[in-house]
């Protein structure tokens, strides 16, 4: 289960909390390389959040992977971009991503991810649709 060598008095409750604190330590590892200028996304951690989700008050989101506020803007886009394209392109297709593409590569030149990372948020904020909107509101 377990590669370290345990002190007698450790139990399985020290195992669970170290599991949650080790995830919190681990994003927060990745946010300090990223401060000192390793290649290391920015995982927006800071000592609150690894305090919080160490103590289990708030989730922690999986090692290198973005948080949402990191991806609203994607999604954002994606959204708006169905509203303005939707009778030009009712699908998506290759013609639409390389208007997409084309469009958000003008509009977000500062973004540390490329397209390709940018893509699929993109596509679900374009498949997102309002009736969803409504039907989540009212159940």
């Amino acid at each position: 289960m377990n590669k370290y060598k345990n002190p007698n008095w450790w139990n399985h409750e020290n195992d669970s909390a170290w599991e949650r604190t080790k995830a919190a330590f681990k994003r927060d590892w990745d946010q300090t390389k990223h401060d000192l200028g390793g290649h290391e996304p920015d995982t927006d951690q800071k000592i609150g959040n690894t305090t919080r989700q160490a103590s289990g008050k708030e989730a922690i989101p999986p090692r290198g992977v973005p948080t949402y506020e990191e991806v609203e803007p994607a999604y954002r886009y994606g959204f708006g971009a169905r509203s303005q394209y939707k009778d030009e392109y009712p699908e998506w297709d290759d013609e639409l991503e390389a208007q997409l593409k084309d469009e958000w590569e003008e509009i977000a030149p500062a973004r540390k991810q490329t397209w390709m990372q940018d893509r699929d948020i993109i596509r679900r904020g374009w498949d997102y649709e309002e009736e969803d909107i409504v039907e989540t509101a009212d159940k």
